[in-house]
């Protein structure tokens, strides 16, 4: 029952029933990234140590997971306004899952890229652009906070889903694992889908049918994006610097394994990802009072040093708080783009020029774990490639500096 004087669309009410969805996005995180971004990592260790793989071949197969699944974002939209939410999220459910139950049955490269080709609309189904156009159909003014709250499920997937896939496979062995998991994903978010997730009410406008006229973006269009300074003055930055974080975190398990034994090198990515949380959460509740580009550029700052002090350092306490250091900015990297295009855009461009910028993130993050694995074949070990990734982030960093005269669409070139 609602409390008198709120409405069921007001978004400032607890009683809105768009928190729920936002609860559903949350769990969305969780197993999407715990699953399609900080499970490479676990994936990437197993697989070398059954199969003997390569670095570098294990990591293209993750390459070429980001890469399909940033084409497939760019039809996210589209799925959802043809199927709905609920049958796309559920549908990523099935490719997300499907692929992770035959990894430890595998036995050649072919199938480990087919595998992971099939997992890559898992990840676009359950990741940060289904997430940004589900809760855009729910929220308007309180956008921004709900795909916020969101988005810490991402970095809660880190700190749930890679140690208890170590610990499990560390255990009953790599099949028990990727069972508990997958069946955790089904009886956990399942329920939650069919029961909260559906419709919205900005869908009724903005998803009426299929002839209606596209809504006016302020006069932005993809084509116009792609050729304006001010977009790329955040795309290219978060591209250099996702790239560097996808890379090393896919690589961070068999970097750390070495110094530290495979059960602390797990803790010591939970550590990552505690951190990640307590970041979002504390740089949270006073962005909209902070330049967020300055904010994103000493984030991006602060994980090129962590990394230079990791690979000078076989110390394991040292690595701890390095990994914490740089835990701190992981998850508001992803979250910085979203708010700083919210400021410097006009709204009703949001769903187009976050949806684009997550596809070009993802483009370039792609490459990352594969740059990363052939740096280590070529060198014999972690240093050069951590000092690679630094250099990534001291270059985003740089650039999101660099302010376009006007992130209006006039200023389209």
């Amino acid at each position: 029952m609602l409390k008198p004087g709120c409405s069921e669309h007001d978004e400032a009410s607890l009683h809105y029933r768009g928190w729920r969805v936002v609860g559903v996005c949350f769990v969305m995180a969780v197993f999407g990234w715990g699953f399609g971004f900080y499970g490479h990592a676990v994936f990437l260790a197993e697989l070398q140590k059954q199969h003997g793989w390569s670095a570098a071949l294990v990591a293209g197969a993750t390459t070429v997971n980001y890469l399909m699944s940033a084409l497939l974002v760019a039809f996210v939209g589209d799925a959802m306004h043809r199927f709905g939410p609920r049958r796309l999220v559920l549908a990523g459910v099935v490719l997300m899952g499907a692929p992770i139950l035959a990894l430890p049955l595998i036995h050649t490269p072919w199938q480990l890229y087919a595998a992971y080709l099939v997992m890559s609309g898992g990840w676009a189904a359950l990741g940060l652009g289904a997430i940004t156009n589900i809760l855009g159909l729910w929220f308007s003014r309180k956008r921004g906070l709900a795909i916020s709250l969101a988005l810490n499920g991402a970095s809660c997937g880190g700190i749930l889903v890679s140690p208890s896939l170590v610990y499990l496979i560390a255990w009953k062995g790599f099949s028990f694992a990727a069972m508990v998991a997958v069946g955790a994903m089904v009886v956990i978010l399942v329920p939650l889908v069919l029961a909260w997730l559906g419709p919205g009410p900005v869908s009724a406008t903005a998803l009426s049918t299929t002839d209606a006229p596209p809504r006016p973006m302020g006069g932005w269009t993809k084509g116009k994006a792609l050729r304006s300074a001010a977009f790329w003055s955040v795309a290219a930055p978060f591209a250099l610097a996702i790239a560097s974080q996808v890379g090393f975190l896919v690589h961070q398990i068999a970097f750390l394994e070495p110094l530290m034994g495979r059960k602390t090198a797990g803790l010591a990515v939970a550590v990552t990802s505690t951190m990640a949380v307590l970041g979002r959460v504390t740089v949270g509740l006073f962005i909209d009072r902070l330049d967020q580009r300055i904010a994103a550029a000493v984030s991006m700052a602060s994980q090129a040093l962590a990394l230079m002090v990791m690979a000078q350092t076989g110390n394991v306490a040292a690595l701890f708080v390095c990994c914490a250091v740089y835990g701190l900015s992981v998850g508001n990297l992803i979250t910085y783009p979203a708010l700083i295009i919210q400021r410097e855009f006009e709204p009703l461009a949001f769903g187009m020029l976050i949806a684009l910028v997550t596809a070009i993130a993802q483009s370039a993050s792609g490459f990352g774990p594969t740059i990363l694995g052939f740096v280590k074949d070529m060198t014999g070990g972690y240093h050069a490639p951590l000092f690679v990734c630094a250099a990534l982030n001291v270059a985003a960093a740089a650039i999101i500096l660099v302010r376009p005269r006007s992130s209006s669409v006039s200023g389209v070139c």
